[in-house]
Order: C-alpha cells, then structure tokens, then sequence
C-alpha cells in the first residue's frame, strides 16, 4: 500500500485517474493522446508541488517510509561493500552501518545511519537513533581508513542521538562531542551527506567533513520541530511553526553556508526513484572525491577547519578605524559613528 503525505492527495487522484485510463485504453488513438496530456499533467503538479513546499512538508517527506536509507545507496551506487561490526567496547550498534566499499573503484569507508525496513529491523535499529557504541564503532572505522589513506563518506539520517538512560549512562554526549573532534583533524577526505533527517547531535556526530552535503527534500537542524515545539510552546502541536523558524530546509542551509551543496531529487521526491536517487548522489560524491583528491591533507585539514569556524558568524565593518576616532578613550559606537570590526556569533 502507497503512503501517502498530507499534501500530495491532488496528485495521487490524477495518478488514479491515469491508471484507470491505461487500464481501458485498448487501441484507441484519442484515449492514448489523453493518457499522455494527462501525464504532462502529474508530471507538472508534481513539479509544482514539490518546488513550494513548506518546512514541515518538507519534514514529512524526509521522513516518508519508502525514502532510501544508506544499505539502498550501499546497493545501487557502491561496490563490493564489507561491514564492519563493533567498537571493541561495549557491543555492535545496528543504528549505525559502516564498512568498507568502492565507489567507481575508489575504495572508501562508508558510515551512515540505519533507520530499518520494517518493524523489526526498526526496533533494532532504534529507528535510526544511534547509541555511543554506534559512534564509537564509527569513530573506530574512520581512524581505520585515515590509516590505509582511503576517504570517508559519511550518509546522515537521524532524528537525533537515542535518549535512553542506558545511553546518557554510557556517556552518550561525551562520545558525539568525541566524534566531531577527531572527524575535525583526520587526516583523510570527508564527504557527508544529509539524506534523510539530520536531526541534532545524533547528526553532527558523524556530519564534520570537508564536504557536506544535502538532499533536496531532507533537513537538517539543531533540533527536531517537535523537540523545539514542546520547549518554546509546551506543545508539539506547533511543530510547524518550530519548522518555520529553524530554517532547516535545503534552500535555507544552503544560502545560510550550513551545506556546500543541494543534491537536487526524483520528481516527488527520493522515495518514488531511489536508483535515480542514487545515480544523483553518486554523481556528486564521484566529484566532491576527485576536488578533494587534489590537495594535500595539510590543506584539507586548514580548509575544513576554516569551513566550520565559519559557520553561524558574520562581520560588521563599521565606517570609521579606532585611529581617526574623534576620542579614543571613548568607543566609538557611543558616540553614534563607527570605529573598529566588530565579530558577533549567532547562536
């Protein structure tokens, strides 16, 4: 049975109407020239739909059942894959997937988040929500491929980091913090991709690389709408507001320099076409390998941590220098003119 989201019934009753058409079709011209018009049509608000959607649409999408997860991408766009298992500490955590592939013959190591097919395979895998000996196990297999030299790519998609107690005992926020900092001077390429949701810490635990990419219907945010909604409104029933205001889609990320790169989609999203999906991100890891391949890792480590300190901070320069201030014992800004840069974070 196909799942449909919130805003896509416009589309679903055209596809309705297209299959009953093809179904009774026979050989009649006028009826197949109708079948095609009727096909520019979806294919158009399909378009239409897709290019205007709203954060918390977006959010849903991201979260659609059928969206491919990294053993699809491990699939259709690698080869050869090998897993690896464990963190030669405390046990193997299936949330987290990583292993050895090709990538056109290029070997890599692939770590990425496992959300489950079903059921079963969702409750093993915390439905994507990583315990520390998910990133200890990544943190693991990273440094194992700095030391034969090979890249890494990094396939994000989590709601955020598992919040049980067996997690927070076993130092769940001191492994995530962890994992940024030796994915920030490994010495090796790193190319992380947002393919599904990037939610929070359990995200930017293995999202520091030299490249970061991200889908074009995923998101990617310091916390989840629901999360922000029950903080700010004591209520998740304003999780689309909380969408609005995190500035969590691809477009936004993208202007804001949170991302490098919008991975464009299927039309109606990943899920409809995940080899497609795949043939798109491949595509942009094939290149991304290829740029990063051409520098040292001096310059890699400089510009990746150059990349990040860069984040979230702009600069004002104001009109005058502290040296033509009328009164240097007095700041400038006091006096109503400008004097010296200032450097503010945003938080």
């Amino acid at each position: 049975m196909e799942i449909q989201l919130s805003f896509e019934h416009p589309i679903y009753e055209l596809e309705s109407r297209l299959e009953q058409m093809e179904k009774s079709a026979g050989d009649s011209v006028e009826v197949r020239e109708s079948i095609q018009t009727l096909r520019r049509e979806v294919a158009e608000l399909k378009r239409k739909i897709y290019a205007n959607l709203q954060p918390w649409e977006t959010v849903e999408v991201s979260r659609h059942p059928n969206r491919p997860q990294t053993s699809d991408y491990l699939h259709f766009a690698f080869d050869e894959f090998v897993e690896l298992h464990g963190d030669h500490f405390y046990g193997d955590d299936r949330a987290i997937l990583t292993g050895w592939a090709k990538l056109d013959g290029i070997p890599v190591m692939v770590v990425g988040h496992q959300k489950g097919k079903n059921l079963n395979e969702r409750k093993a895998c915390h439905y994507g929500c990583a315990h520390p000996e998910g990133y200890r196990k990544a943190i693991l297999k990273m440094k194992m491929a700095a030391k034969y030299h090979l890249p890494v790519i990094c396939l994000i998609d989590t709601p955020g980091a598992w919040p049980g107690i067996g997690a927070e005992e076993r130092g769940q926020a001191f492994v995530i913090a962890q994992g940024m900092y030796e994915m920030s001077r490994l010495g090796t390429p790193i190319i992380c991709v947002v393919i599904g949701e990037g939610g929070s810490g359990g995200a930017i635990g293995i999202g520091v690389g030299d490249r970061v990419a991200i889908l074009e219907h995923a998101y990617y945010s310091v916390i989840s709408p629901e999360g922000c909604a029950g903080i700010l409104w004591k209520s998740r029933e304003f999780r689309r507001e909380a969408a609005n205001e995190l500035r969590l889609t691809s477009r936004d990320l993208h202007r804001l320099g949170v991302v490098d790169a919008v991975i464009p989609e299927p039309l109606g999203g990943a899920h409809r076409d995940p080899r497609l999906m795949a043939g798109n991100l491949k595509k942009y890891l094939r290149t991304s390998l290829r740029e990063l391949q051409k520098l040292s890792i001096d310059q890699i480590l400089e510009e990746r941590y150059e990349k990040f300190r860069k984040i979230g901070v702009f600069h004002e320069q104001l009109e005058k220098t502290l040296a033509t201030c009328p009164n240097p014992s007095v700041p400038a800004a006091q006096e109503g003119s400008s004097s010296f840069p200032i450097e503010k974070t945003i938080l």
